[in-house]
């Protein structure tokens, strides 16, 4: 049976992906696959006020609770997503990179991986 370390390596492993990070709502991670030295602790403890924000814009929006957020940057797109109602998977890849597949795979196995924690 598969741990969360596998889930985590093999989603860091995707082509375009940067960083995957489980992570708790308060920013602890988990598990973490960096591929280019990003800091993956730094990372996970800013997450859970982007969260914060898309939360509150789901309220305001009367869209209902958050469950996947995804934010363009310059460099880059960070995917965020409830796992557990305590745990995040965090995924940042390049900006060039399609994420509809992995967007789909993640929803899909979002029970698999619940289960892991």
């Amino acid at each position: 049976m598969p741990t969360i370390r596998d889930v985590v390596q093999a989603l860091a492993r995707r082509q375009g992906v940067k960083t995957a990070i489980v992570l708790g709502r308060d920013g602890l991670p988990i598990d973490s696959a960096s591929l280019n030295g990003l800091d993956p602790d730094g990372l996970a403890a800013v997450v859970p006020a982007l969260v914060s924000a898309c939360t509150g814009v789901g309220a305001a929006g009367g869209c209902g609770a958050f469950d996947t957020g995804v934010v363009e940057f310059d460099g880059g797109l960070a995917l965020v997503t409830a796992v557990t109602p305590d745990a995040l998977l965090t995924i940042i890849v390049n900006s060039e990179t399609n994420i509809g597949s992995l967007l789909f795979e993640i929803r899909k196995h979002r029970p698999a991986i619940a289960k892991l924690l």
